[in-house]
């Protein structure tokens, strides 16, 4: 993210980084060596953004001073090395549990938060209408999803269809294809279906592709 933005400000975002406790346009000012007027279009375009956002005022003697502060989406601009640290993980419930353990552990994690998720919406009742939902669901966590033009199969039975661009864990799946039985199982326990994961990212694909079926098919 910070590759995107212009110099000053990421070094603006890397001063509030460093002052937690947030930062006034003057002060601002003076640490990049730029006007005021300059600080506040760059504040107003990183707000804009959801980067940055105003926090409490802070007495000055005279009229309050605003404060400015990273959002949650502002820190996550800096590098996190989560998939490291999940990597570990793996490996360490692999070591202990060998490649079984880590499937069957992964799957049944899958599973709960498919069942945890599907919680939320009961009235949803055929397959179509849970693989809509879930599609919508897989989007707002950043699987950028979204349902597919139903197939036509033998019988004239419409089968449901998933498509995402953006693997949220495919850094991991990279290093370790096993981590796709967490998203089968969680599609599956979400839509009560049998997943047939057709396409997928981690292994050369261009998509991630999930076809939903009745599980005695």
């Amino acid at each position: 993210m910070l590759e995107i933005l212009g110099v000053r400000q990421e070094e603006l975002l890397r001063l509030l980084l460093k002052n937690k406790a947030g930062m006034t346009a003057d002060e601002l000012s003076v640490q990049l060596t730029i006007t005021r007027n300059a600080v506040r279009q760059h504040l107003a375009a990183l707000e804009n953004d959801g980067l940055v956002k105003k926090s409490v005022t802070r007495a000055s003697g005279g009229r309050p001073e605003q404060l400015y502060v990273l959002t949650d989406k502002g820190n996550e601009c800096f590098p996190r090395h989560y998939a490291w640290f999940a990597q570990l993980l793996l490996q360490s419930v692999q070591q202990e549990s060998g490649a079984e353990g880590l499937s069957e552990r992964l799957s049944t994690m899958g599973a709960q938060v498919g069942k945890q998720l599907r919680v939320q919406y009961p009235d949803l009742v055929s397959r179509g209408e849970k693989t809509q939902k879930l599609s919508e669901v897989m989007d707002q966590l950043g699987y950028n999803a979204r349902s597919a033009a139903a197939e036509k199969v033998a019988g004239a039975k419409k089968v449901e269809v998933i498509e995402a661009d953006n693997c949220v864990f495919h850094t991991l799946a990279l290093m370790n294809p096993i981590i796709c039985k967490f998203d089968l199982a969680l599609l599956s326990a979400f839509t009560d279906s049998a997943v047939d994961h057709q396409e997928c990212m981690a292994t050369g694909g261009n998509i991630c592709r999930f076809k939903f079926n009745a599980k005695d098919q």
